[in-house]
């Protein structure tokens, strides 16, 4: 007898279109997609409705846009095998989202972590800002993910996503797979290469020397890493000590890349020069993994005939997805739907 097909999990994982993609965002999540697209389900939004929470340049916006879905598949994301979309293009989400906030109580919003801290002593908050964690519910369960991976600072939304699924769950019946998130431990906390106690991010990107760019040429890769910040321990290894946070965070970084254990890892220093061998090589191995990938998104940007057709298929899958779904929610509220009605 055959052996029985085991189900793929579904993963949700949406990315914002704001400014270029940094080597933490690649390293972090971007490569683990890439890896795992043969053995799991992946969704993967450009979530840039969720961009407009903040006050955004359109002309940019729409440019950000495209130029990240590029990014992606230059990176390794193959539409083939994964459902790579624009989040509005899917009007889905943004109707999933306006039923999700009427089940939703107030209170759990205004609790939110980030909430409190982007809403800090400002006089005017958006109503989008407020309820940016029943959309991020909504791009989640109109695909029934079973995981969503995400760094810590997110993991509060997520388990939002599931009191609001299991809220409307109680009420309307069965309709929603409860997700769970997912922090992954190796590349998941890429660090400045300016400031090795804090994660690299877009959000520090204008400071010089704390990000690569995953469109920086290879000299600009080799200026910010013979820049980084090290010690003066003069020791190549693996370490948890506060002071040894610039060294752990280049062998880090090699250690993605090659996706070799610590061990081999600290073997391959073990005849290191100091600290000047380490930045080299970490070096070369960055610019290794970098240059294909920029070579790839220049060619699709450079082809906006084929980028738009690589686009418009991951919008009409999605849909598959997403618009059966969404009838089922709408049925389930009393909404009337129209036979053969589009959207």
């Amino acid at each position: 007898m055959p052996a029985a097909s085991t189900k793929k999990s579904r993963i949700l994982t949406g990315i914002q279109p704001s400014g270029d993609m940094q080597l933490g965002n690649y390293l972090g999540a971007v490569k683990r997609w890439v890896t795992n697209q043969d053995i799991q389900t992946n969704f993967i939004p450009v979530v840039d409705l969720h961009s407009i929470t903040v006050k955004q340049d359109p002309e940019e916006l729409r440019r950000q846009t495209v130029s990240l879905v590029a990014m992606l598949i230059a990176c390794g994301v193959d539409p083939e095998k994964s459902t790579l979309f624009i989040q509005s293009h899917v009007s889905a989400h943004a109707v999933l989202s306006w039923v999700l906030n009427c089940t939703t109580p107030v209170g759990w919003l205004e609790r939110m972590i980030q909430y409190k801290e982007k809403s800090h002593n400002q006089e005017r908050v958006s109503t989008g800002l407020l309820t940016y964690p029943v959309l991020m519910a909504a791009d989640i369960l109109i695909y029934d993910a079973d995981e969503v991976p995400v760094g810590e600072d997110q993991k509060q939304h997520v388990e939002l996503t599931r009191d609001i699924a299991e809220r409307f769950n109680n009420i309307y019946g069965q309709t929603f797979v409860l997700p769970e998130a997912v922090v992954p431990q190796v590349g998941a906390r890429v660090m400045g290469l300016d400031n090795p106690l804090i994660k690299m991010s877009k959000s520090h990107a204008h400071i010089r020397g704390h990000a690569i760019s995953m469109l920086d040429d290879p000299k600009e890769i080799e200026r910010s890493i013979k820049r980084s910040v090290t010690d003066s321990f003069n020791e190549i290894c693996f370490s948890n000590e506060k002071e040894r946070a610039g060294v752990n965070n280049l062998l880090g970084i090699y250690q993605v890349i090659t996706q070799k254990t610590e061990q081999e890892v600290e073997s391959d220093f073990k005849d290191a020069r100091g600290y000047g061998d380490l930045k080299s090589r970490v070096s070369d191995t960055v610019i290794s993994e970098i240059e294909p990938v920029t070579k790839r998104y220049h060619e699709l940007i450079n082809d906006p005939a084929e980028l738009g057709r690589l686009i418009q298929k991951g919008d009409d899958s999605a849909r598959q997805y997403a618009d059966p779904k969404l009838d089922i929610v709408l049925d389930k509220v009393g909404l009337h739907r129209n036979d053969g009605a589009g959207r």
